[in-house]
């Protein structure tokens, strides 16, 4: 069977079912190897055996209450099953040791109810091999974590690459926007105005009245081209600022909304009404995007803070996350979001700085001035 229809399978059974045949199996391993028939050492089985059943919501405690039957009755599934699930499920190097410890010392050492407990090193030697099957579940549920965390971060990572790839696409088509504009004001729209003022001439030159109403026409309609330009000119700058403009562009009464769905926990501080044009707002709203998008892709599991602020004559956005909590992949990057948001900044005449915190995070802040229209 291959390992997706392993994984299939395994979604389409339910945790309860597991659960109940994880508890016969531990119950039969005591059944068929039981070391004592006393009321204690039965009470001891049955309370490991049926502590299974909670291993998913409590993997500490139950991973406790499978000591006695692993010490008075040999169990070795239900203690295995239960180191497996704490585990797949905490990241607490040390609890993990601990338990490991406890649990070989309590399959190792004699059973208090066993008439004849064994000499001193037979129980030493024993102390090994259960310490390294102890040890066995423990490394598997950290493998099984592991494997986890990467699941999710390349999904995460495939978000942020397709994200990246729109946002290229976005800067390449706002590149060949601005371009053109610059083509149509340079090239075009000169050449047009020299035809508007050689018709101005003809038609103040001009000795018969039918040149000079043909100049008239050729200067009214020069001067009519010339509008349209420079409105296609000024259409085609602003659209370059920002992208494919078929939907309304966003500002910083939009910001909440970006942090609902950005994924992670967000706290926004600050009065999203700043006395800035649009431009500057647009700033601003890609620099929070931009900063989330990188909390999502290098520091799985942290939270973030943005604030929005006034300082005299500038108003500015910090956003500052925390450490991750779990470990992220070391994947390469362009930094080119980032290089963006500077780009933006040294339009509107403002400042951008981004760099890591003293305490394992990352913090990203741009100062405008008011005036940016």
């Amino acid at each position: 069977m291959t390992g997706g229809r392993w994984r299939g399978l395994r979604r389409r059974v339910p945790a309860p079912v597991v659960d109940a045949v994880l508890v016969v199996l531990a119950g039969l391993d005591i059944w068929f190897n039981p070391l004592t028939g006393r009321p204690l050492g039965v009470a001891a089985a049955v309370l490991g055996c049926g502590a299974l059943a909670l291993r998913r919501r409590y993997p500490v405690a139950v991973v406790l209450l499978t000591l006695p039957a692993a010490l008075v009755q040999g169990a070795v599934v239900a203690p295995f099953a239960a180191l497996y699930t704490l585990a797949a499920r905490t990241r607490d190097r040390r609890l993990l040791a601990a338990t490991v410890l406890i649990s070989a010392v309590a399959g190792a050492v004699p059973s208090p109810l066993d008439d004849d407990p064994g000499g001193v090193g037979g129980t030493l030697i024993y102390f090994g091999y259960t310490l390294a099957y102890s040890a066995f579940p423990v490394l598997l549920g950290q493998l099984v974590q592991a494997r986890h965390d990467l699941a999710r971060r390349l999904v995460e990572i495939e978000d942020v690459k397709e994200h990246e790839r729109v946002l290229h696409a976005q800067a390449i088509l706002a590149q060949e926007r601005a371009q053109l504009a610059r083509e149509m004001h340079d090239v075009v729209s000169h050449q047009v105005s020299l035809i508007a003022v050689q018709a101005g001439a003809l038609q103040v030159a001009a000795a018969d009245a039918q040149t000079r109403e043909a100049a008239r026409t050729i200067r009214s309609l020069s001067v009519g081209t010339l509008d349209e330009l420079r409105t296609m000119v000024t259409l085609l700058r602003s659209a370059g600022d920002d992208t494919t403009q078929l939907t309304p562009q966003p500002t910083l009464a939009d910001l909440r909304t970006l942090i609902a769905s950005s994924g992670i926990e967000v706290e926004l501080r600050g009065d999203a009404v700043l006395p800035v044009g649009t431009p500057a707002q647009r700033a601003l709203y890609r620099t929070v995007q931009e900063a989330l998008t990188n909390v999502r892709k290098h520091a799985p599991g942290a939270s973030a803070t943005v604030e929005l602020w006034q300082d005299g004559n500038h108003v500015g956005v910090t956003v500052t996350n925390s450490r991750p909590s779990r470990p992220s992949l070391p994947l390469p990057g362009a930094r080119q979001g980032l290089v963006g948001l500077q780009e933006r900044a040294d339009i509107l005449h403002g400042t951008f700085e981004s760099g890591p915190t003293g305490d394992g995070g990352f913090r990203v802040r741009v100062r405008l001035p008011v005036l940016t229209d």
